[in-house]
């Protein structure tokens, strides 16, 4: 089902609905890592509860596979829409019972969400887009990500501040509604594609992936990046919140400094990209999120807010950069099963948000500078594999 057309003005229509859909759902899923101390309190649950909850959001990623599986048996936008009415579920859940486990149940439908629809969206771009230009199609898709932060983490910072912890839930389940109208309306039917009866044994499929070097290392960046990127975001928000004091308001605007970095990321990779290679990238990316976690380290930033919001910035602009070149990088790995293969990234991405906060709450409880330290040697550690293993394919 590979058709390599750049069709630009459908193209064009087709990513604003999807950025709108991602904006919305990353909105959802970024919102336990900017307002945890506020869930914390309204639900009557510890940090560390929450911080727990996290790490199993993570573990349930492990069977991401599954769910990376159902756009090339239903079709990409089937798949798509079965995404938004999970998440639509889970967050209407929480507006009717604003309890512990309405909220446990609805950050996982959250998680069952992206599992289902991102692999859909990267598989259809990858569908259609030739390689040469998929670095720049793949990073304008990935605005919802930065968009979350831009747009959704203000807006919800007001509601929480002007209502209570439960303001978001309703009126993020409306516009996943919306947004799912908007992609039945202007993304094409498609048929699954055609699946031979060997690839119909589907975990046996997968491990002859991973049999590959190149596929194992390649997904393996996802597992680095993530888990380094959630040492820190884990407990972000509380310690600026222990440190400086800031209230809930504040802190949904200082996460703009985060979207501003990301959505920097994401432009310099639509803009470079494909010209410098998207393994070159990844490994600049890592280099780069090293020394910018290394800087949160130094007492003169963990002392100063302006400082401190500064090294923030550098870390997300670096680990965006690294990860949004990486997508392209890896939906070329095997063109014959792309979202399949996005399902499998997705499971490596989990490991690593599993691990990252578990590590993040013990080191910050040693100390913040802990945090950053052991970010910064975990991308530091997979720069070798990418040299040894990773190969860009021509």
């Amino acid at each position: 089902m590979t058709n390599q057309s750049y069709n630009g003005p459908r193209l064009r229509v087709q990513l604003l609905a999807a950025v709108f859909a991602r904006v919305v759902v990353n909105t959802a899923h970024r919102m336990p890592y900017a307002f945890l101390p506020v869930f914390s309190q309204g639900l009557g649950v510890s940090n560390e509860a929450l911080t727990r909850l996290l790490s199993a959001r993570g573990a349930l990623g492990l069977a991401s596979p599954l769910f990376g599986a159902i756009p090339d048996r239903l079709g990409r936008r089937r798949a798509m829409m079965l995404g938004l009415m999970v998440f639509c579920g889970g967050l209407l859940l929480v507006a009717a019972f604003p309890i512990y486990p309405a909220f446990f149940v609805a950050v996982l439908c959250v998680l069952i969400c992206k599992f289902i629809f991102d692999p859909a969206l990267q598989a259809y771009l990858g569908d259609r887009v030739a390689y040469t230009r998929r670095g720049l199609v793949m990073a304008v898709s990935e605005f919802g990500w930065s968009g979350a932060v831009l747009v959704g983490m203000p807006l919800l910072g007001y509601l929480i501040r002007f209502g209570d912890w439960r303001s978001p839930f309703l009126p993020l389940a409306g516009l996943g509604f919306l947004s799912g109208m908007g992609l039945w309306l202007f993304i094409g039917r498609d048929n699954p594609p055609a699946v031979g009866n060997d690839e119909k044994r589907q975990p046996l499929h997968w491990l002859s992936l991973l049999r590959r070097s190149t596929v194992l290392a390649t997904l393996g960046i996802g597992l680095a990046i993530s888990g380094a990127n959630d040492v820190f975001a884990a407990v972000y928000a509380r310690w600026l919140k222990d440190s400086f004091n800031l209230t809930v308001a504040e802190l949904g605007l200082t996460a703009i400094v985060i979207g501003v970095a990301e959505l920097l990321g994401e432009g310099l990779v639509a803009l470079m990209v494909d010209r410098m290679g998207k393994r070159r990238a990844v490994l600049g990316g890592l280099v780069v999120s090293a020394v910018a976690y290394g800087v949160l380290c130094l007492p003169a930033v963990t002392a100063n807010l302006q400082l401190a919001l500064a090294a923030i910035f550098f870390v997300f602009l670096a680990f965006e950069f690294a990860i949004v070149a990486s997508i392209p990088l890896v939906s070329e790995l095997a063109p014959e099963a792309r979202s399949s293969v996005f399902g499998l990234s997705g499971a490596f991405h989990a490991a690593g948000r599993m691990i990252g906060p578990l590590i993040a709450s013990w080191a910050y409880q040693q100390g913040f500078v802990w945090n950053g330290a052991i970010a910064a040697l975990l991308n530091l550690a997979y720069i070798p594999v990418i040299l040894c293993w990773v190969r860009e394919r021509k």
